[in-house]
């Protein structure tokens, strides 16, 4: 077993708002509220956990033996490519168009290393 330190990149698409007098006016969407979503639904689910996969039972046996240890069981193996699909996945959802601006999730990069890392991307272009 070992660990990463995961950095995750998110890149949306939508319209620009132009409604006066709001507080996102010239965004397609806050910062702020692209990072609570992602931390609501994916980095507080996965951080600080061990990323299983299901199939793996000797390992799932040994962190079940773990008092207090979090683990994310996932139905996949945990490599960056599935991580990264599995969270635009999950994320895709979360920004369905938020704001009425057609918001769209288009990519999901998650960074195992500075130098490596893997994209997963929308398929279906409107």
């Amino acid at each position: 077993m070992h660990g990463h330190r995961y950095a995750i990149e998110i890149t949306l698409s939508g319209d620009i708002i132009a409604d006066e007098g709001v507080a996102e006016q010239g965004m397609v969407m806050d910062y702020a509220e692209v990072k609570r979503i992602a931390k609501l639904v994916l980095v507080d689910e996965w951080d600080h956990a061990f990323l299983a996969y299901s199939g793996d039972l000797p390992v799932l046996q040994f962190l079940q033996s773990l008092e207090g240890h979090k683990t994310v069981v996932l139905d996949v193996p945990p490599t960056a490519e599935n991580l990264a699909l599995t969270a635009f996945q999950l994320l895709d959802t979360a920004y369905q168009d938020h704001y009425g601006n057609h918001l769209r999730l288009e990519q999901v990069r998650l960074f195992e290393t500075p130098n490596c890392w893997a994209d997963a991307v929308r398929k279906d272009k409107i």
